[in-house]
């Protein structure tokens, strides 16, 4: 499992959330689909950008996915659920590659991230409630290790460290950035 902890500083003297929030310090299992889209001018990463009115994590650049449902068969069933619910992504579309560590959020939540290869053409319907914009990236710069930078963000009073990314005017950092750091490991080591 992977969290934020290798983004503080070694001399950090700062504490990463031990008590998560929600479910009396248990996690919730999630799931979200890592996207790449094969295209003839290389691969890209398809991420969305979330509605500023969301309770969690408004705003911010995030994979399609959500919480395991009951009714889900396994983590990869609520990514590709969750997927075409958000973007309108079919899962007959989506050859599932792998997997990626799961990822602890500090809200509370246990993320599983599927990778899947999606070749074109398709087409994308937004869940305007939910995604504000949805968006590709090349693969090649987001897996390029000198492009995470470490930042860090106050929250009630306490410092929290992640990896960051910045692509033109979008800022990826938290768990986005770490999934993709960890895909970014898993690619070029």
């Amino acid at each position: 499992m992977r969290s934020n902890e290798d983004a503080k500083p070694r001399n950090s003297q700062t504490k990463e959330l031990r008590t998560l929030p929600n479910n009396n310090g248990k996690l919730t299992r999630a799931a979200v689909l890592v996207p790449i889209i094969s295209r003839p001018f290389g691969l890209h990463v398809l991420l969305t950008k979330r509605n500023e009115n969301l309770k969690n994590h408004a705003g911010q650049i995030s994979f399609p996915g959500g919480r395991v449902d009951d009714t889900d068969r396994n983590v990869q069933h609520t990514a590709l659920r969750e997927t075409e619910e958000e973007i309108g992504l079919k899962p007959k579309l989506i050859e599932v590659i792998g997997e990626l560590d799961q990822y602890i959020v500090g809200t509370g939540y246990l993320v599983s991230p599927i990778v899947g290869l999606i070749k074109p053409p398709f087409e994308l319907i937004r869940q305007e409630e939910e995604v504000a914009e949805i968006f590709e990236v090349p693969l090649d710069f987001l897996i390029s290790p000198e492009n995470f930078k470490p930042y860090a963000r106050q929250f009630n009073g306490k410092t929290y460290h992640h990896f960051a990314i910045t692509w033109k005017n979008y800022f990826i950092w938290g768990a986005t950035a770490g999934m993709l750091r960890n895909l970014s490991h898993r690619l070029i080591f």
